[in-house]
């Protein structure tokens, strides 16, 4: 089972529920895979079209990639 943290946690002012998972975050240390992986479910706002991405791998976090990430959280959440 993946490593799930909240990420709406940080950005949302009520504390995520199990039903409320809009993201999670899968660890390649963890998992020994190549990349980690940062997912929306479908309880996340960030539909673009017909067709956006649910799912970004990771190989490593500068801080443009946590600046999008946070972009992505927050528009998740609203």
């Amino acid at each position: 089972m993946p490593c799930i943290i909240h990420l709406a946690l940080y950005l949302s002012p009520n504390p995520p529920t199990d039903s409320a998972e809009e993201a999670f975050f899968q660890s390649a240390q963890k998992f020994k895979t190549r990349y980690a992986t940062l997912g929306f479910s479908d309880k996340a706002n960030l539909d673009e079209g017909a067709m956006w991405p649910t799912a970004f791998a990771l190989t490593e976090l500068t801080a443009a990639d946590e600046a999008r990430i946070g972009a992505l959280v927050k528009k998740a959440v609203s």
